[in-house]
């Protein structure tokens, strides 16, 4: 049995069991206010070469974003369930569209990202490969040349070698093992309901195998940035994260890190509350 979080209402479902049986993928998009790049991230979705059922979480949006959403799927004839969690906080998000989750792989991916058509096909080789658990992808622009793509994918590749049990990539481009996901007890707020819950969820995850990178597996978010306060650790606890992550990591996150977040007033709910700088929605390749 799963746990919901708040009122969870399954509003809209383009999908059958009959499908479901052949997908192997599940993607979990949670979104608020996204409304003018959700199209641009659903459209890539659509094109996967390895068609996944989209599971949109609208967390609160107060803009439309879900009625945009639940359109653009339907006209990419994208097989999707909307769904509404009331209790504000991506987290809270990501766990009620977990516990609808019963493919093998499941993704977590952003509502203003791009996603090349191979990258879930992608994933799956590189989960595949030594039976990896979760797999990150680097971030780079969707126009990037072949250097800068060749950087950010050494960079990248050489930091997991150097530091193989810390998390490199961000919640727009994490992907899963559902069996190992579920077993590190998945998203959960009475856990974990703090920011940098991508870098908690890939500590627990890998209690259950090792983490996996590739030059391939790149997604392209939406070129803003915040214009309020940074919702970022400090470079102490960044330290220290490098410091004990190979031997005291439930100490540095539930010991240390989450009371410190706490103090600062940094839960999952202020990730809703950002402004960003002015960035046209053509920035994200349609």
């Amino acid at each position: 049995m799963f746990k919901t979080f708040g009122a969870v209402d399954a509003l809209t479902a383009t999908t059958t069991d009959r499908e479901d049986a052949r997908r192997d993928w599940t993607v979990l998009l949670p979104f608020f206010n996204e409304r003018d790049f959700l199209e641009g991230t659903l459209a890539s979705l659509a094109r996967q070469t390895e068609p996944p059922l989209v599971i949109l979480i609208d967390n609160g949006s107060t803009d439309g974003s879900g009625a945009v959403a639940r359109s653009a799927c339907v006209r990419l004839r994208l097989a999707h369930v909307l769904l509404r969690e009331t209790t504000p906080g991506k987290v809270a998000a990501l766990a009620s569209g977990f516990s609808l989750v019963s493919t093998p792989y499941v993704a977590t991916c952003d509502a203003d990202t791009w996603y090349p058509e191979t990258y879930l096909a992608t994933a799956r080789a590189v989960l595949e490969r030594d039976d990896r658990v979760a797999a990150g992808a680097y971030f780079v622009a969707a126009d990037a040349g072949k250097w800068r793509r060749l950087g950010k994918a050494l960079h990248i590749i050489a930091a997991a070698a150097l530091l193989p049990g810390q998390c490199h990539a961000g919640g727009a481009g994490q992907v899963f093992r559902t069996s190992a996901l579920r077993g590190a007890g998945g998203f959960d707020p009475t856990r974990w309901n703090m920011v940098l819950e991508d870098h908690e969820i890939m500590h627990r995850v890998r209690d259950h195998g090792r983490l996996g990178y590739h030059p391939d597996l790149w997604c392209a978010p939406a070129p803003r940035d915040r214009d309020r306060a940074s919702t970022r650790w400090t470079l102490a606890e960044r330290l220290c994260y490098h410091a004990t992550t190979g031997w005291a990591g439930d100490w540095f996150f539930y010991g240390f890190l989450a009371d410190r977040l706490a103090a600062r007033r940094l839960s999952s709910e202020r990730l809703r509350e950002r402004a960003y700088q002015d960035c046209a929605p053509e920035a994200l390749a349609a």
